[in-house]
């Protein structure tokens, strides 16, 4: 079921700052790069931005000669394989993988190096590169997104570390039908306060 969560600004920002919102691929152990899902722009203080956060997601790959697969269908526990065949390197369902939580990718292809894509709604979520013949990418998320205020964030790229490790909040989506997500704080000059988010208005599903 999708989350249906409503942005409200009801900060004291005047930089008219850009709010951006991702999820961690948890299926690693070191801090990987996380990838700018939503960037919310110009939103001034008392305006709303309403979104649909996915349950859904989809997967591909693209291969070292820049080919990209379509989008499959993909759920946690599914594998998927990038094949070489007669018509062409094809990214196909391969069962089940080696872990409920995760969703897997493994290149199967003779030589070259895939990368592999994780998305919802249409927008990229998470990407591994560079994944060696016999390499597998692995994807595991929480029920949670992060969300923070952020500068020169493009929506679908890569974020560097210190943007990643500015952004404290965690907010677990968990059981929930639709919230609203309330940013409060700012301000100029000292009276500022740090912004926070807040879920409010919570229905569960």
């Amino acid at each position: 079921m999708n989350v249906s969560l409503n942005f409200i600004n009801n900060s004291n920002d005047t930089n008219n700052s850009e709010i951006v919102i991702f999820q961690k691929n948890v299926a690693t152990n070191f801090d990987e790069l996380a990838v700018a899902w939503k960037v919310i722009k110009n939103c001034g203080p008392g305006d709303n931005y309403p979104f649909t956060f996915p349950v859904n997601m989809t997967t591909s790959a693209s291969d070292s000669y820049g080919n990209h697969t379509p989008q499959l269908s993909a759920n946690r526990g599914q594998l998927f394989s990038m094949e070489s065949t007669t018509s062409g390197n094809r990214l196909v369902a391969a069962g089940s993988g080696s872990s409920p939580k995760e969703v897997q990718l493994l290149n199967n292809l003779p030589k070259g190096a895939v990368n592999a894509s994780i998305y919802k709604g249409g927008q990229l979520l998470a990407i591994k590169t560079s994944i060696a013949p016999q390499q597998k990418a692995l994807f595991e998320f929480k029920p949670t997104i992060w969300i923070g205020v952020a500068s020169q964030v493009v929506q679908g790229q890569v974020m560097n570390s210190a943007i990643i490790s500015s952004i404290n909040t965690e907010l677990s989506l968990l059981g929930i039908a639709s919230a609203d997500i309330v940013m409060t704080g700012g301000g100029p000059g000292k009276n500022a306060t740090p912004f926070a988010f807040n879920l409010e208005n919570i229905q569960m599903a």
